[in-house]
């Protein structure tokens, strides 16, 4: 009895050493912070998803990320601030909220770029179009970097009232994301551009402080907009483009390896993403018009169009080289 109590003592104490020199899966994980400023059920959870499931896959489960929809840890500007600072591994911004940080991002934000959806999925999968946008992120932004590119679709107006030509629009305070992009547009439409944080758009609706939003579909819809904007029209003016950042406190801890981890899994991103972020618009769209919500999609664009044109070229220039390359890539995408 003695005997096998000792052998029993011993095996497990050889056992314990064992499991102390063996790493749990807990340990052997890392676990990234992922932060947007949307709800997960709009296109940057599509985003965060793809980017999860083929880290995992790639690093046979090693890396994973913890996401953070919702502004849980800031709108955008302020993420961008902690991202820069480490704080953040990875983020989403729109890529007109990089331009507080690089200008020239507002390239993106040029209305009526994208000559359809087609045009828009081919030009976010673009090695080049990727390739320019990071080469210009590098040039303006210390502290993180850009991975890849994805949308959330196309942007529309939404008010108390029908937008279903240009003329519509004039004399209206529209909220618009603060770029020079959208400072020069809008107003050629004959509109007031007002500024503010996305989190009080509802509210500044309801008011009036302001009289119109715009947003994509999905987005309008996530955050109730529609309870203090009825109307959605079709106005389609902008691509709700975006990208993923990943800190450089973050991306200088990583092996060779882990960052084409990193990469290939943005890159994914870019590849799958923006078709099924279309999909989602349409479904939502559809969804909105069960509840109520009018969509006025005979929207008269030709206006806009003529409007919007001269400005492309002129906004491309003020904002600097990089805008311009990134301008020509996007209309050589067939």
């Amino acid at each position: 009895m003695q005997k096998f109590t000792r052998q029993f003592v011993l095996g497990a104490m050889a056992a314990g050493v064992v499991a102390l020199a063996m790493p749990t899966a807990a340990h052997a994980q890392r676990v990234f912070s992922f932060g947007y400023d949307q709800p997960k059920t709009t296109a940057y959870g599509i985003a965060g998803d793809i980017f999860d499931a083929k880290l995992k896959e790639l690093s046979g489960g090693k890396f994973s990320i913890n996401q953070f929809p919702g502004a849980q840890l800031g709108q955008e500007p302020v993420m961008l601030q902690k991202l820069r600072a480490g704080d953040i591994d990875f983020i989403i911004t729109s890529t007109a909220n990089a331009s507080s940080v690089a200008p020239q991002s507002g390239v993106f934000s040029l209305h009526y770029l994208f000559r359809d959806q087609n045009h828009l999925i081919k030009t976010l999968a673009d090695p080049a179009v990727t390739k320019a946008y990071r080469d210009m992120i590098a040039d303006s932004v210390k502290g993180a970097q850009v991975l890849g590119l994805l949308t959330m679709g196309l942007r529309s107006i939404y008010s108390k009232k029908e937008i279903t030509k240009m003329d519509d629009l004039k004399g209206m305070k529209v909220r618009v994301q603060a770029t020079k992009t959208e400072d020069t547009h809008f107003p050629a439409y004959g509109t007031q551009t007002v500024h503010m944080p996305f989190g009080e758009v509802y509210t500044s609706l309801q008011t009036g402080v302001v009289n119109a939003a715009e947003n994509g579909v999905n987005v309008y819809m996530a955050n109730k907009h529609y309870e203090v904007a009825p109307v959605l029209s079709m106005t389609e003016h902008e691509a709700n483009n975006n990208a993923i950042w990943v800190s450089d406190k973050t991306w200088n801890s990583l092996s060779d390896q882990e960052k084409k981890w990193v990469q290939t899994a943005a890159e994914e991103v870019s590849k799958k993403e923006p078709a099924m972020g279309l999909k989602l618009e349409s479904d939502s769209a559809a969804k909105l018009k069960t509840m109520g919500v009018k969509v006025v999609e005979n929207v008269d664009k030709a206006a806009f169009i003529k409007a919007a044109a001269p400005i492309q070229d002129q906004l491309a220039k003020e904002l600097g080289p990089h805008a311009e390359k990134i301008l020509k890539l996007v209309r050589e995408v067939k």
